[in-house]
């Protein structure tokens, strides 16, 4: 450097910010400048052109008046919509200081260019959907400047159809807005400054990078300091013009330092400051406690300080993820960008740390964001609060993902951008290249390549090829940190898929399924952690009363349909019972998806699709939370319910069966599942209790390592003191850890038809007279399409995520059962389909014809909202003279369970009782129409 050249200028004071926030002016397509507020969208500004489901031409944004203006009857209708460029106008004052360096920023944005008074500016950084836009406009400002910003949701250049697929900028969530979010500003720097530290932990060290942007040739010194550090450390280099990357190898902590954890946010601060090389560095004695309450990577002037937290994040030798060295239990939730109120995620740390706090109160501890990366404001959070975070890049692409260059170029930048602007938050443990990827050759080699680049960026974090990548059909790729999936080829790794695959629907329950036999097949290829994939997706029939809270950027039409189709049927009396129905047996299908897991050692866990109810794809109402992320107003929606079973500690009873019969003893395996952060000890103390019933005892004393899923030994209960028909809770506790289960109990007898019933599987000519005569018919027909005309195949399970995406499906809901009814005497049950039903749930339902009348059935196959059939299982009426039972259960196939048996004997005892008293009529050829 020369000697007689002016020295650089190191800046001392705090970094100076400008907001750029409020009003601005905004034109599309039709040229006319509007007010606008930014940060916002044109949708919260109300600017766009109508969202209706047939409007399109081929002219972009031209509406053809001719054809139908309805709404979206399958996704949330945005109030205004618009793809293309946006032209956002602001002028400035602001005349920099000799020396200034001057950015302008933008949080986050679409494709974005930069104009200041007509001159492009290229970008300082590169811009991506998932990571700020910054632009240096040093040198460019007078004091009297138009800056101009072109964002463009059609995203030229880029990856369209992948990027409008993702959950980034789908309509069927998030919305393809087009705006400014976050914060929009001028940054003043001085001419050489800390843009960026990132600290890297890896056992008892870490490892500092300092990023210095520097405006010409010069010698500095950087100083490195934390609390969290044995020592303080320090390097003088020769800085060059641009940005010079320092980095400080292998830092030893502090003994003692707390790490950051599962539930449990422990931070810490460093700070980096910049010097003149000889001179003195500022604050070298300590870290001024202003600058320490810093948010995360705010600069200041030649000092930045940054959060971060202590945590090492990994696998072990068997195949299981682990935090800080301890194998836990991945309880994870995809978020798929559902804020119906703005159309775009939050960018306050206070609503991320809301949001976060209710999927922890449900027991996630871990939050994958379905083909989206949410604002860094959501990691600060979660850094708050231990909550792990699993993003994944805007890519949706089943097809070809990254077979275009125009694709591989895009991701590999946005793949960059995220791990180096995300890389101090603990919080943030793993990411995919996106949901559901397939490609060919080519694909594949550049995925291994990005998963190369980004181990070279950051190897504290795991990485893997995407979500369930090929479906799971081609098996594990050998390069990926982890695998997560729905199957392992044709082996399941989770209950329920459609069109309703899966144990849950198709093995006859017990609590003892698990994925071993699916695991033995996938480590032949795969030694890596494996946790399940959008596990659940139990639709749940839609609460009514959320349509009003909808006030923001998207109109619920989707919402007035099904609730007009629900009036227009006459459900509305009835319809919170059928969600409560749907619900609770939506939660029971969420346990068995848990536990089967919980009883699969060689897993790590699972991600759950979803907690919250998804308004697109179909309408797909899956959750305990609704749009709004509030819990429904029913008590199967309660957080408590749902933690009881998705957490980390749970004894397990291996059951065979739900049901019994009382001459019979109930025994089965116990084993404890502790990914909890001690060991478990003790006895395990079982008990049966119920109606009268009060069976205790206890197994030996067990010691349960953290990590392990512990064989507890082997329970016994004889039934013989049982009084059937009886409804027991089977309760197992360890150390404070709690489970139950239900069991049902019966006679163990054959049922017999009564005297004076005539049982038909046919309504044939005798019934007919039987009827005519003032008789009882038990109509019974077998429970196929061949003797049940236009009946609908039922399942235990509610419908998968929608009809809507899944039309394969045939649409039932599960059943709402008419518990008060006497018939139930003899058959204890709630009013929702359980276990004792699995049987009876599987078999047909018959459609009831109009001219059967609204006739309420006692047991009802309640139908998804997409078409609110009226279906029956079991009713009853007047018929002729006389009087007719009617099942399209088909029992008398289903007598090899104790379950059948039962059900059939308290029909038979009905019958033959004084109140079997029908009120309700159809008329005979109503029913010969419904039986062949």
């Amino acid at each position: 450097m020369r000697t007689d050249a002016p020295p650089v200028v190191f800046g001392k004071e705090t970094t100076m910010i400008i907001g750029l926030e409020g009003s601005w002016s905004a034109a599309i397509d039709d040229g006319i400048a509007r007010p606008v507020r930014l940060p916002g969208t044109l949708d919260t500004n109300g600017i766009g052109h109508p969202d209706v489901a047939r409007t399109r031409t081929t002219t972009p944004g031209v509406i053809d008046d001719s054809v139908d203006l309805r709404p979206w009857a399958t996704r949330l209708t945005r109030k205004h919509t618009f793809e293309g460029e946006a032209r956002f106008t602001r002028h400035i004052a602001y005349r920099p200081k000799p020396g200034e360096r001057v950015f302008f920023e933008v949080e986050r944005a679409r494709h974005l260019a930069l104009q200041v008074d007509g001159t492009p500016v290229p970008p300082h950084l590169p811009g991506t959907l998932s990571t700020p836009h910054v632009f240096e406009v040093t040198g460019m400002l007078t004091g009297d400047d138009e800056l101009v910003v072109l964002s463009d949701n059609s995203y030229p250049g880029m990856p369209h159809d992948a990027i409008v697929g993702s959950s980034t900028a789908t309509d069927e969530t998030q919305t393809n807005w087009n705006g400014l979010l976050g914060y929009v500003r001028l940054r003043v720097e001085p001419e050489t400054f800390v843009s960026s530290v990132r600290v890297l932990p890896h056992g008892d060290m870490v490892d500092v990078t300092a990023s210095v942007d520097c405006g010409r040739a010069a010698s500095a010194t950087i100083l490195v300091r934390s609390d969290a550090l044995a020592d303080t450390a320090r390097r003088t280099v020769a800085l060059v013009p641009g940005v010079n990357d320092i980095t400080f190898e292998s830092l030893p902590l502090r003994d003692g330092v707390r790490r950051w954890d599962e539930y449990d946010g422990n931070l810490q601060y460093l700070t980096v400051t910049l010097g003149r090389d000889g001179g003195a560095v500022d604050g070298a004695d300590g870290p001024d406690e202003t600058v320490r309450e810093l948010p995360s990577g705010s600069p200041s002037g030649s000092t930045m300080t940054v959060r971060f937290g202590v945590r090492d994040f990994g696998s072990d030798d068997h195949g299981r993820l682990t935090i800080n060295g301890r194998a836990f239990f991945l309880r994870g939730e995809a978020n798929c960008a559902e804020f119906p109120e703005t159309g775009h995620p939050p960018t306050s740390v206070d609503d991320w740390r809301r949001i976060l706090d209710t999927y922890r109160s449900y027991g996630v501890n871990c939050m994958r964001f379905h083909s989206h990366c949410p604002p860094d404001e959501a990691f600060a959070a979660a850094d708050e609060i231990g909550m792990m975070m699993q993003p994944e890049l805007s890519h949706w692409d089943p097809h070809t993902a990254f077979e275009s260059d125009e694709s591989f170029a895009y991701y590999r930048t946005e793949l960059e951008r995220v791990i180096l602007t995300l890389a101090n938050h603990p919080s943030f443990v793993m990411l995919t290249l996106g949901n559901e990827l397939a490609a060919g050759d080519l694909g594949h080699r550049r995925m291994t390549e990005l998963l190369d680049l980004a181990r070279s960026l950051d190897p504290t974090r795991l990485y893997a090829w995407g979500s369930n990548v090929h479906y799971g059909l081609n098996g594990c790729d050998p390069n990926s940190d982890f695998y997560t999936s729905q199957a392992y080829r044709d082996h399941f790794l989770r209950a329920t898929s459609s069109p309703m695959t899966g144990h849950l629907n198709n093995r006859y329950p017990g609590a003892d399924m698990n994925y071993e036999q699916s695991m033995a097949a996938l480590r032949e290829q795969y030694a890596g952690p494996v946790f399940g994939f959008e596990v659940g997706q139990y639709e749940v029939l839609p609460e009514l009363s959320e349509i009003e809270r909808f006030q923001g950027v998207t109109d619920p039409a989707n919402y007035r349909i099904i609730r007009d189709r629900i009036h227009a049927r006459g459900l509305d009396d009835i319809w919170p019972k059928y969600v409560e129905a749907s619900g609770e047996l939506s939660l029971i299908g969420y346990r068995e998806e848990v536990e089967a897991v919980l009883r699969t050692g060689s897993m790590s866990g699972l991600s759950l699709l979803g907690l919250q109810d998804f308004p697109g794809q179909g309408t797909a109402l899956v959750g305990m939370l609704d749009a709004h992320l509030e819990s429904k107003s029913y008590g199967f929606a309660q957080p408590e319910r749902f933690r009881a079973f998705f957490t980390d500690r749970l004894p397990l009873a291996l059951l065979p069966r739900y049901t019994y019969t009382c001459d019979e003893t109930l025994s089965c395996d116990v084993v404890i599942a502790n990914y909890g952060r001690t060991a478990l000890a003790g006895p395990v103390r079982f008990s049966l209790t119920g109606d009268g019933i009060s069976l205790k005892d206890r197994l030996p004393d067990v010691y349960c390592p953290v990590g392990t899923l512990t064989s507890a030994g082997r329970l016994a209960l004889p039934l013989d003191s049982v009084r059937p028909p009886a409804r027991l809770d089977l309760r197992i506790d360890i150390d404070g850890a709690t489970n139950s289960y239900p069991i049902w109990v019966y006679a163990p007898t054959t049922p017999s038809r009564p005297a004076g019933v005539y049982e038909t599987e046919h309504f044939d000519e005798t019934a007919r007279a039987v009827l005519d005569r003032g008789g009882v018919v038990y109509l019974s027909p077998r429970s196929t399409a061949e003797a049940l005309p236009g009946s609908v195949q039922g399942q235990f399970s509610t419908d998968f995520w929608s009809v809507g995406t899944f039309p394969q499906q045939n649409g039932g809901m599960g059943q709402y059962i008419d518990a008060d009814h006497p018939l139930f005497d003899g058959f204890p049950t709630e009013s929702h389909t359980d276990w004792q039903w699995w049987p009876m749930a599987g078999r047909r339902a018959v459609v009831l014809p109009e001219s059967a009348g609204r006739i309420r059935p006692i047991v009802t196959e309640m139908d998804s909202y997409a078409y609110l059939r009226p279906m029956a299982q079991l009713f009853e009426c007047r018929c002729g003279n006389g009087r007719l039972l009617f099942s399209s259960m088909g029992l008398q196939d289903l007598q090899d369970h104790p379950e059948g048996r039962a059900l059939q004997g308290a029909i038979y005892r009905y019958l033959a009782s004084p109140a079997f008293d029908p009120r309700q009529r159809i008329d005979m050829e109503v029913i010969a129409s419904m039986v062949r």
